[in-house]
């Protein structure tokens, strides 16, 4: 049995994984907003991840109530359809603060609680993080941010005598509530993409984090890239 943190863990990728775990047999703390959301027999602790102080708060009581655990899956994020040239400030920031910021903030209060033996750090990243599509705005920009995040995580820790691992795990479309938010105001062009691709599933996405979870402790999984065989990018 693992115990795992999930953030996100209230709908999409996060909840999938969830779910999986909990049927799985392990202890699965989630971290989000809507606590009322998570599956049964997750343990809910509410936490803004845009809020540093939040993020603290939750990791305190982590530490205080629960305290060691086996992997830290950093899942939340958000996605605005929000371009350089002429995109929304709040969109930017509320991007870069969760989807970065907090995410980092995140790894570095992990490491606090985690195993420091068979601890794990896994990342959900984006193929928008290894290639910029047109509309990419200025989501695309952090998650090239989570790639290199991860990779300096895993260099920093090499460097101070620590084992912990770490990867991420970059999804191309999904079918997930996120979608709704990027493609607001396009909904026309989201229904016609549904219709021309057969998009991933949040199962498929949790199945692969999984796979990366379980894998033996002297393999190290850098970034597993997966997308559907209909996309072309």
């Amino acid at each position: 049995m693992c115990r795992v943190i999930i953030t996100g863990a209230s709908s999409g990728i996060g909840k999938a994984t969830a779910e999986t775990l909990v049927k799985n047999g392990d202890e699965v703390i989630g971290l989000c907003r809507s606590v009322e959301k998570l599956p049964d027999g997750v343990r809910g602790i509410r936490c803004n991840l845009a809020d540093a102080d939040s993020v603290k708060s939750a990791f305190d009581l982590i530490h205080l109530e629960i305290g060691e655990v086996d992997t830290l899956i950093n899942n939340a994020g958000i996605a605005y359809l929000s371009r350089i040239t002429d995109g929304n400030l709040a969109d930017w920031d509320s991007m870069w603060n969760v989807n970065v910021r907090g995410l980092a903030l995140c790894c570095q209060l992990g490491l606090g609680v985690l195993n420091k033996d068979r601890g794990q750090i896994i990342n959900v990243s984006s193929m928008s993080g290894h290639r910029v599509p047109p509309t990419g705005g200025f989501y695309s920009p952090t998650k090239f941010a989570v790639r290199a995040i991860t990779e300096s995580l895993r260099a920093e820790l090499r460097m101070d005598g620590k084992t912990i691992r770490v990867a991420s795990v970059s999804p191309g479309f999904v079918d997930t509530p996120l979608l709704e938010d990027y493609f607001k105001g396009r909904e026309e062009v989201l229904a016609a993409t549904k219709q021309q691709i057969k998009m991933l599933t949040a199962q498929d996405i949790a199945e692969s984090i999984v796979h990366v979870l379980n894998t033996p402790l002297h393999v190290e999984v850098g970034d597993v890239q997966l997308r559907s065989v209909d996309q072309k990018a």
